[in-house]
């Protein structure tokens, strides 16, 4: 099964980028219904939250054909809705985001609520290199490599109670310079969430970079979420806060087209999208498609957490 590339920098290593170039760096009803079975699903965590956060035994490798993509493929077709629909047009959109200062809060269901400045979590808590695909509902792909810091790190800090079943992510709201904000393509401000185990799991992370660079505005800037088995609407940008919750948060989009968008958003080729097949995707930079891989290639790592459920109904 294909991973991830998992190195961990130390303090006196060089940033990726002063070793290689990028160029050859390789229905509402129906969603309130399914809350009771998705809140059922987590009575008993499969990972518990106080010893989910722990390195990989191995660190993965990537198999052969997985090069990442190219800084430009990465930094020039983006999704951010924030800004606009238009992939092609988000990096020139997205100049005036201004990443700092900025600080993220951490509250709800924890005995530590804090807020930390950015700059304190990129002294606190050292940035590993990952390298992970970014699956689209759309269809396409890219292989991007994130830097960034296990979520579950983060989250410690604030001891979550017993209570905490969720973790909700809530992300900048300024239709003063987030000209999508302006209009009514979603609700805002974009709203995402997982299940405490999936936010705890080691291969979650807060990104903060790419290619060894702080993260670029289209693509999040300063902090956004990474997680990797799920569908890339998952992976929220331009993060502000973060809230432990006891009951399953609606996102944007299980609440803007809930037929078509599930609070797992597990990459499940099987399962096809209302308007489209999931079964095959478009790597970004590539002619052709590939076969879309279940848990987009990280099933080793992450089935487990989805045992005994009907990954069919819970979406």
């Amino acid at each position: 099964m294909t991973t991830p590339l998992i190195r961990i920098l130390t303090g006196s290593d060089p940033l990726p980028s002063e070793i290689t170039s990028e160029t050859v760096y390789f229905g509402r009803r129906r969603f309130l219904a399914e809350l009771a079975g998705i809140a059922a699903a987590v009575a008993t965590p499969t990972i518990a939250a106080e010893t989910a956060c722990k390195s990989l035994a191995t660190p993965p490798v990537l198999l052969s054909g997985e090069k990442p993509n190219s800084w430009e493929e990465i930094t020039q077709y983006n999704n951010f809705y924030e800004y606009s629909t238009d992939k092609k047009a988000i990096a020139v959109l997205a100049e005036n985001l201004r990443p700092a200062p900025w600080s993220i809060r951490i509250e709800g269901e924890c005995e530590k609520p804090a807020t930390y400045d950015i700059n304190e979590i990129r002294r606190r808590f050292h940035a590993e290199e990952r390298i992970y695909r970014l699956r689209c509902v759309e269809g396409w792909s890219m292989v991007i490599p994130w830097d960034g810091i296990p979520l579950c790190n983060l989250l410690q800090e604030a001891k979550p109670t017993s209570r905490a079943k969720f973790v909700r992510f809530i992300s900048l709201q300024d239709p003063s310079r987030m000209y999508g904000q302006r209009g009514g393509a979603l609700s805002w401000p974009y709203l995402e969430g997982l299940r405490i185990d999936e936010a705890m799991h080691p291969l979650t992370i807060l990104a903060l970079g790419l290619y060894g660079k702080p993260l670029p505005n289209q693509n999040g800037a300063p902090a956004r979420l990474v997680v990797p088995w799920k569908y890339g609407f998952k992976s929220i940008k331009s993060i502000v806060t973060i809230r432990f919750e006891e009951t399953p948060p609606e996102s944007s989009w299980t609440h803007a087209a809930p037929s078509e968008y599930g609070f797992y958003a597990n990459v499940n080729p099987e399962v096809p999208h209302p308007r489209w097949t999931q079964a095959r995707e478009q790597r970004i930079g590539e002619i052709g498609k590939r076969k879309t891989l279940p848990f987009n290639g990280y099933a080793d790592q992450v089935a487990a957490l989805y045992r005994e459920m009907d990954l069919a109904k819970f979406f």
